[in-house]
């Protein structure tokens, strides 16, 4: 027996009223259907009910509901003084401190209340459905319901299947969602599920590429907002989060893993929360915060003099820098001078590998990142021992064409590159191992995190042969197991297939 999710007066219970709860029980009621809101802690859920109220009430004000449609929806709330008043409810949802033993208590219990039909679904976001339910006597009706804060703004809800979630379970579930405003993925039970897993690449590369010292971390920042599209940089966000929350969801998903390198971060990540410097909450953390909470964005010290670059060697033939060099006027010379700036547009190298493949004078080579694109934001690197003045030039000539260059010390694919394959990898390893399908994870991403690609998608935005070649680059310059490509990717990029081809 199940039921029917479709059906007129579906009454969704809701335990905790906490924001999450309480934004459940909004959606569920601006949804047509009822909630009814359950907290231990008295009066919490009045309150709960009464913020509802005003919130759909600022939705009437703004035109965005009829005044009629605001009050049923209103009336459609009811608070429960005991868990028994959700005897009736055809789902309940549980949001409630993360422990395990308190959940399973609690899905124990309600399972001596509801009927044998009801749904039972948690909204955690980092404990395994399948050890909640394996306290429960009906372990086919119990999944993950797990949304974002703020609910009623955020659109995507993770379905979460249990190792015994049944297939009607999850389908009533997806119906569910969407009659409360969401856009359901279906989601493997695994650490951090989808998006708190797939999240991780952005992050944890950012910091191994700062605690090189290859750029600061407002340099990266910028980097990605200006060259990629990202809303925020990996540091902002991480401040924004607070360092005391990612650093240990980091952890938890490193080690239930099973330490797989792909997903660790850098010792720069614990150092700031053992110092306190816990983001935008304590006014310190990668960035420093004035007391309003406004960040201050460091100033800028790299300053350039040198007259612009007239005339270049190429290191190879390359298709993305002789068009930008007819832009900028500078010729291109067919023999090597011995003192003019020799330019290069790297995938996945670093300078001293492309300056000793190729038997280079490294001190005259820049690089120049093309294939994240140079318009609005250029990165440059050159190896260690350069000619400070021949990369001046080169950077001085750049800005006739750009806003901004940034120099960054040798780095095998720059910093966008590096970044973007990263985040491209791990989204086609969550494919490869099934956490959800190719196309629900990039939408997770753009819905839950707000990507500006989906993080498979992305591979096929770079080329998936050219982030493939990062990710090999990567690993044979650091000789890192970090940077060892899923098999998804590899596959489809060697054979010259959509990323999102199945299997």
């Amino acid at each position: 027996m199940s039921i029917d999710p479709n059906k007129n007066g579906l009454t969704v219970g809701i335990i905790g009223a906490g924001a999450m709860g309480r934004g459940i029980a909004q959606v569920s009621a601006t949804g047509g259907m009822n909630a009814i809101i359950f907290d231990t802690a008295d009066g919490a859920a009045q309150a709960a009910k009464d913020f509802i109220s005003g919130m759909i009430q600022r939705s009437v004000d703004k035109g965005r509901m009829s005044a009629e449609d605001g009050a049923s929806a209103a009336d459609r709330v009811k608070v429960a003084s005991a868990l028994t008043d959700l005897k009736d409810c055809d789902l309940v949802v549980e949001a409630i401190v993360e422990n395990l033993e308190i959940k399973q208590s609690v899905f124990k219990q309600l399972e001596e209340v509801v009927s044998d039909a009801c749904i039972i679904a948690s909204n955690t976001s980092s404990i395994r459905i399948s050890s909640i339910a394996s306290a429960c006597r009906l372990k086919g009706r119990i999944a993950g319901l797990h949304f974002f804060n703020p609910v009623p703004l955020m659109k995507l809800v993770e379905v979460i299947n249990g190792t015994d979630t049944a297939a009607e379970t999850t389908s009533a579930l997806e119906v569910i969602g969407k009659r409360m405003g969401r856009v359901p993925v279906v989601v493997k039970d695994a650490p951090g599920f989808l998006v708190n897993l797939g999240g991780r690449a952005y992050t944890t590369e950012a910091l191994r590429i700062v605690s090189e010292g290859v750029a600061k971390p407002h340099e990266v920042d910028a980097i990605m907002r200006d060259c990629c599209g990202f809303r925020m940089g990996p540091f902002e966000l991480m401040d924004l989060t607070g360092i005391d929350v990612n650093f240990p969801v980091s952890q938890i998903i490193y080690h239930g893993y099973f330490q797989d390198k792909r997903l660790s971060t850098a010792p720069l990540h614990e150092s700031m929360m053992e110092a306190g410097r816990l983001g935008r909450k304590t006014k310190a953390g990668f960035y420093d915060y004035e007391a309003d909470g406004t960040l201050i964005q460091p100033e800028n010290t790299q300053q350039v003099t040198a007259a612009p670059a007239g005339r270049v060697v190429l290191a190879e033939p390359s298709p993305s820098l002789e068009p930008l060099l007819r832009d900028l006027g500078i010729s291109v010379l067919k023999e090597d001078d011995g003192v003019s700036p020799i330019l290069a547009a790297p995938v996945g190298e670093d300078c001293t590998s492309l300056a000793v493949r190729l038997r280079l004078d490294a001190k005259r080579l820049v690089a120049i990142d093309t294939l994240t694109g140079t318009h609005a934001h250029t990165t440059v690197m050159a190896a260690p021992g350069a000619d400070d003045e021949i990369v001046d030039s080169v950077i001085s000539a750049l800005y006739r064409h750009t806003s901004t260059v940034t120099r960054i010390k040798d780095c095998p694919g720059f910093i966008a590159q590096r970044i973007r394959a990263m985040v491209a990898n791990l989204g086609c390893e969550m494919a490869q191992i099934g956490i959800a399908s190719p196309e629900d994870i990039d939408k997770g991403m753009k819905l839950g995190l707000n990507y500006p690609l989906g993080s498979v998608e992305m591979a096929d935005y770079m080329g998936s042969r050219n982030t493939l070649k990062i990710l090999e680059k990567l690993q044979s310059i650091t000789g890192e197991e970090r940077y060892r490509p899923s098999q998804w990717l590899r596959r489809r990029a060697l054979l010259g297939l959509p990323i999102h081809t199945p299997d």
